[in-house]
Parts: C-alpha cells; structure tokens; sequence
C-alpha cells in the first residue's frame, strides 16, 4: 500500500514537534535535577559528608530534628484526623471558608507564618498576658520549633485525611451500625483502615514537610544551637559563617532524607494519592 505524501509530511511534522516537546521537556528536567545532583555529588566526593555527619552541631541538629518533627506529627495526627473527618463528613455555614483558613499556611511565605504566630504567641503578642501569669515562654524555645513546624506541614495531612476520609464507602459504615458497632467502633475499624493508605501518605509528607521547615522556624523560634537549631537552621549558619562544605553536606542530608520519602511514597503505593490528593 503507498502512503500518501501529504499523510508522510504530517507525521513528520508529528515526529518532530514530539521531538521538540521532549527536548524542552528535557531541559526542564535538567534545570530542576542538576543542581540537586550536583549538590549531594560534591558533599560526597568531597569527603564532607561523613564529617559533617559525625559533628557534634549536626548531630544536636537532627536529634532536635527528629524529636522535633515527631512531637508535631503527633499533634498533627491528634489534632487533624478529627478535624479532617469533620470536614469530610459534615456540611455546615463557612464550611468552604474553614477550609480555606486551613489551606492557607500551604502557600504562605514561611516569614510570614513565623511572624503571625510571634504575634500571636510572642512576649507581646496576643496570649501574653496569660502566658506570663503562667510562667510560660514560647518564642525561642523548642516548643515554637514545634508549633511553626505544625503550622506550616498539618494542612498537608488534614487535605490528605480529609479526601481519604471522604472516598470510604458510606455503605460499609451503614451496614457495620447494623450489627451494631458504635460510632467509636466504626470510625477506628471501618473508616480508618479503609482510608490508610491516604493517612499515611499525609503522614509522610506531613513529617517531610517539618523536617525541611525554614523560615516559619527562624522567625519565631530563631537559630539557637541545641535548642532551636534544626538541620535546615544549620545549612543557613554554616553558609554564614563561611563553612560552604559543611553548609553543602547538611543540605544534602536534607535532599536525601527527602528523596527517602519520594521512595516511600512510591514504594508504598501512594504516588497516586500524593499525586491527587496532596497536590490537589
């Protein structure tokens, strides 16, 4: 059979502009790997990863990290799967406005985060007054590490939870208060492990999120080493300072901690979750 010329010409025309999107495709690509790659390539053969590791002011860091993220996961998951299965099982006045409350830290600037709760939880901010009746300081302190790193990451697991929730099948509940379970019952055996996987997800990202928190940080609890200074804090002193190498080698256990968790969420099975739910 002959091909017609006209039909060779447009799949030419074809091929080439699939060529072309893939090369700028490709360049985009480029633009946002290499400087990672390139990043976690000179921490490692420069011999500055090991030793920045074995630091005392790195260790302090991502032992204050890891404490730090995991007691603001907790309040996340205490505070947020309650709230998440509210949102997705009730309608109420402002509904959509509450919402959007809670979606708002996601695209904050961090500064500004930190300074709305200096302004809030500061020395004169808004519960001053009661806090110092208390005794209670919490600017500066590792508790405001934890509460700017809960502000800035919780709306990623109430989004995730909050469609996760939603998508359970209402059939299975109704049948289980059939036989008689309780709502207690129902919403630790049926509704949660149904929506697991979409929990769990939010969990990771959740805790990724935390882990890489920055400006909100600075800002309310501020860079002080063993208390305040998270791993991100110490990539920003020792580029300060003029430590480029130890500055390069803590960014890249950032990026590898993080990589860690896009693995995870592949691995796992929730790359589709992530993909729709957490990015909207």
């Amino acid at each position: 059979m002959t091909t017609h010329p006209r039909a060779r010409r447009v799949g030419g025309r074809s091929s080439f502009g699939e060529r072309s999107v893939a090369a700028v495709g490709g360049l985009l690509a480029i633009f946002l790997g290499l400087p990672v790659v390139a990043l976690v390539g000179r921490a490692v053969l420069a011999g500055s990863l090991a030793l920045t590791v074995t630091s005392q002011v790195v260790l302090d860091a991502l032992a204050l990290s890891l404490v730090t993220t995991v007691a603001s996961l907790a309040l996340t998951m205490s505070f947020g799967l309650p709230l998440a299965f509210v949102l997705a099982r009730r309608s109420f006045i402002g509904k959509g406005w509450l919402e959007a409350l809670i979606d708002l830290p996601i695209v904050l600037p961090p500064s500004v985060a930190g300074l709305a709760l200096l302004i809030v939880f500061g020395r004169r901010g808004l519960f001053a007054g009661p806090f110092e009746l208390l005794g209670i300081a919490i600017p500066f302190t590792t508790i405001a590490v934890i509460l700017a790193q809960t502000f800035v990451s919780a709306p990623f697991f109430i989004r995730t939870a909050r469609t996760g929730i939603a998508s359970v099948d209402r059939d299975l509940e109704d049948a289980a208060r059939v036989d008689g379970a309780s709502e207690r019952q129902l919403f630790r055996s049926i509704t949660v492990p149904l929506a697991s996987a979409a929990l769990a997800a939010g969990l990771v990202m959740t805790w990724a999120r935390s882990l890489g928190e920055f400006g909100a940080t600075i800002m309310f609890a501020g860079n002080i080493a063993g208390r305040t200074q998270t791993l991100p804090l110490v990539v920003y002193s020792e580029f300060q300072n003029g430590n480029l190498d130890s500055s390069i080698a803590a960014a890249a256990i950032l990026v590898l901690a993080a990589f860690g968790v896009l693995i995870a969420v592949r691995v796992f099975h929730w790359s589709r979750i992530f993909d729709a739910r957490v990015l909207g």
